[in-house]
């Protein structure tokens, strides 16, 4: 749950949550919620100097304006960590004025000596700012081609703190920014919804601006994508909070005798508030990459990134803190204690920026109209001479003819790279992605494994030498077709309460096919359900009980199992769809010889998971199953009429959540590259996209009106195959339990017998 990706950004961001721990400790936030003078005082005398030294203020912009010549990334992740401290005061108004101003400097005017003035004092400290974003003031020809401004505008955050305010002036299109002094104003305090920085209302009457505090910024979006950037920055802060705050209450909080984070009630409700915040993440970090790179270029790429930011970041931590509250109890609700503060602060950063509604009816026209932004990773230097290899290698494959492809692919470890040789190619994340882009650049394609993809690891990790040369090549050239014994009907996602039973064989006395003369073996019987593949595959992985008498998790054992042994029955099971996709399979005495057991007897529960855990990165890798943002707009796009207010906002906030889950993947690749740990990525994403999936489907369907009561068109289809999305590969109850306990920490259910 943060911005941070790179090992520099998690040094800045400990950096400054090391410094605000210090400097704004609970006592200094206290003081200032019960201060007369909303903090003034402690944010101009201890925070505001502090803030100068590290460096903060002027953290992302141009040394030449007394900066630190970084920029918005590095000021995101500095924005999050003071908003994970609570950090009172003109932080946020000021740095967000300082991009605003660097922005109008490089924007074109013929004269922006005193604006730059105002930036190098901004970054030393020297003046705060503040930021107005509700328009309300008028605007005028004032002399010397400057303005004259009139009327009032607020609330304006940080507005009784500042000596320098950025305000809008003048109605809609023809709406100019100009800075002025805070002492030719009347600035009114406001009773706040933050109690941690004041906000104000803003007049002025008939006040001239001179033409050098006339803005020139590249676009008319400009300013509100930047303050939509660095709201959605600290509202991660708040929602990384909150989801600490109540994990590790839910730890340790005692009801009925044992912590509240073993209920599933409450262990769900932390898991979610994860997937909230880790979305927030995703989106502001891309947004302020977004300001960062696209500026005078791509403003429409720009503002997707921002409104995608504002409409899912703002609420995450609306979201979070009201879950915090409610995983607290009584206690949440109290004055002293500091959830309030961060609700109320993610609150006022919903009011200050805009609805969620609005936001999202933004990123909905933006997409509609083509806006886009790259999904792509930028490989560093050294991708080159690892290209140059690669690229000579595969172009050999692609020379040669087409039947003999998939088996040079495979036997080159190409289609498992990250593997070890010779089934992979021992390939780091680098080049794991050149080989990737290649691949795709000279036309080859490696065979689609399906569950032989889950098979391939566990035969890496666990079978003999001899079970490796007689599976592996075949499998991965997709000679094999492999399908999965796991599932029973009383044994779904609770697997190791499995039935079926091995019983062990000595000797020649069992016969049957397949057997080796003189060899001993198993014999399989029970019942296998949900069964994909089980009429086409030749080989089975299939796990059953081989010790009834031991725990549940023991006494289980990892087969290889020829589906052409006597004793096997498929039968299709004809789904809500009308497919038969899943099959129920019987298995009544079949023998398994000893040399297809996988791992150690009575071990095999520790394979099977090897398997469920690629099952489930290969399912969060493909989350859309054809259902994703781009269907949805072209959906809509169909329709052949302006999208009503209400439809917009529905497609803007699935186009913007669609936009987190495929960025938590490219965050993912990043951390990788950079020697990170990709951390929640992968369960997140499998518990969002499956979800999101069936979203799109349901509103894809319901657009199409009364041809939706007619099946067999796409989305008719579509609505009902989707909802086997959240069932196949660990329920969505079950990948909740698993961010619960694995990522939060909380404790596990003791159940019987576990």
């Amino acid at each position: 749950m943060s911005l941070a990706l790179t090992e520099e950004h998690l040094a800045l961001a400990d950096s400054v949550r090391g410094w605000a721990g210090h400097t704004a400790p609970a006592t200094t936030i206290r003081s200032v919620v019960d201060a007369e003078d909303h903090g003034a005082g402690v944010y101009r005398d201890a925070l505001r100097p502090g803030l100068a030294a590290q460096g903060l203020l002027g953290l992302h912009l141009p040394e030449a304006l007394g900066g630190q010549g970084y920029g918005l990334p590095e000021l995101a992740v500095a924005t999050e960590e003071l908003g994970r401290a609570m950090v009172p005061g003109g932080f946020l108004p000021t740095a967000l004025a300082g991009a605003i101003l660097a922005s109008a400097i490089t924007g074109g005017a013929a004269d922006t000596s005193e604006l730059e003035g105002l930036v190098k004092e901004l970054a030393a400290g020297t003046l705060t700012a503040a930021v107005g974003l509700v328009p309300g003031l008028g605007a005028g020809p004032g002399p010397d081609a400057g303005l004259v401004i009139d009327g009032s505008c607020g609330p304006v955050l940080g507005a009784g703190l500042a000596d320098l305010l950025i305000l809008p002036a003048g109605p809609g299109e023809a709406q100019a920014w100009v800075a002025v002094d805070a002492r030719d104003v009347a600035v009114a305090p406001l009773d706040g919804m933050d109690l941690t920085r004041p906000v104000a209302r803003v007049s002025a009457r008939k006040v001239a601006v001179p033409a050098g505090r006339v803005l020139s910024v590249d676009s008319p979006e400009l300013v509100s994508s930047l303050a939509a950037t660095l709201f959605a920055a600290e509202a991660c802060g708040l929602a990384g909070w909150a989801v600490d705050t109540a994990a590790s209450y839910a730890k340790i909080r005692q009801q009925f005798g044992r912590p509240i984070g073993q209920f599933q009630a409450v262990k769900h409700r932390c898991a979610w508030m994860l997937t909230a915040a880790e979305q927030a993440a995703a989106v502001a970090w891309d947004a302020a990459r977004a300001c960062q790179e696209t500026a005078g270029l791509d403003d429409a790429g720009r503002d997707f990134a921002a409104a995608a930011a504002a409409t899912v970041a703002i609420d995450a931590a609306v979201s979070c803190a009201h879950e915090c509250i409610q995983v607290l109890g009584g206690i949440g609700y109290t004055w002293e204690h500091d959830a309030q503060l961060y609700y109320r602060r993610a609150l006022s950063l919903r009011a200050l920026l805009g609805t969620s509604g609005s936001w999202a009816s933004q990123a909905a026209r933006l997409a509609l109209d083509g806006a886009t932004r790259p999904l792509s990773v930028e490989l560093p230097d050294e991708a080159a001479a690892v290209r140059v290899r690669v690229r000579g290698d595969l172009a050999a494959i692609a020379a040669a003819p087409k039947a003999e492809q998939a088996g040079r692919l495979a036997a080159g470890g190409w289609v498992t790279p990250h593997l070890p040789a010779p089934w992979g190619r021992d390939a780091s994340p680098l080049e794991q992605l050149v080989i990737a882009e290649e691949l795709r650049a000279t036309g080859l394609r490696t065979p689609g494994l399906g569950i032989g993809a889950w098979v391939v690891p566990a035969l890496v990790q666990y079978g003999t030498p001899e079970q490796q040369q007689r599976f592996l090549p075949a499998t991965l050239s997709g000679a094999t077709v492999w399908c999965q014994l796991f599932s029973e009907p009383g044994a779904g996602s609770d697997l190791a309460s499995l039935t079926t039973r091995a019983e062990r064989v000595e000797g020649d006395g069992a016969g049957g096919t397949g057997r080796r003369a003189g060899g001993g073996g198993w014999k399989l019987s029970g019942q296998k359900v949900w069964t994909s593949l089980a009429k086409h595959a030749g080989w089975a992985i299939c796990i059953a009980r081989t010790d009834p008498d031991a725990p549940r998790h023991d006494g289980i054992t990892y087969f290889l199992v020829d589906m052409a042994s006597p004793g096997i029955t498929v039968r299709p099971l004809k789904e809500m769809t009308g497919d038969s996709l899943f099959n129920e399979v019987f298995l009544e005495d079949v023998f398994v010889p000893d040399d297809l057991v996988v791992g150690e007897v009575n071990g095999g529960w520790k394979v099977a998971r090897t398997t469920l855990a690629n099952e489930r990165v290969s399912l969060s890798q493909s989350w859309t199953f054809g259902c994703g943002a781009a269907d949805l707009l072209e959906v809509v796009r169909g329709l052949g009429e302006t999208p009503d207010a209400a439809l917009l906002e529905r497609a803007g906030r699935l186009v913007s959540e669609g936009h987190a889950i495929d960025l938590l993947g490219v965050r993912a690749t990043l951390k990788r590259l950079s020697g990170t740990e990709p951390g929640a990525t992968g369960s997140v994403r499998k518990v969002l996209g499956m979800r999101y999936a069936q979203r799109i489907a349901d509103e894809c369907w319901a657009l199409s009106g009364a041809d939706g009561a007619v099946y067999g068109t796409r989305w008719s289809r579509a609505v009902l195959f989707t909802r086997a999305l959240t069932i196949g590969g660990g329920t969505t109850d079950v990948q909740l339990n698993i961010i619960g306990e694995r990522l939060l920490g909380l404790p596990r259910d003791p159940a019987p017998g576990t």
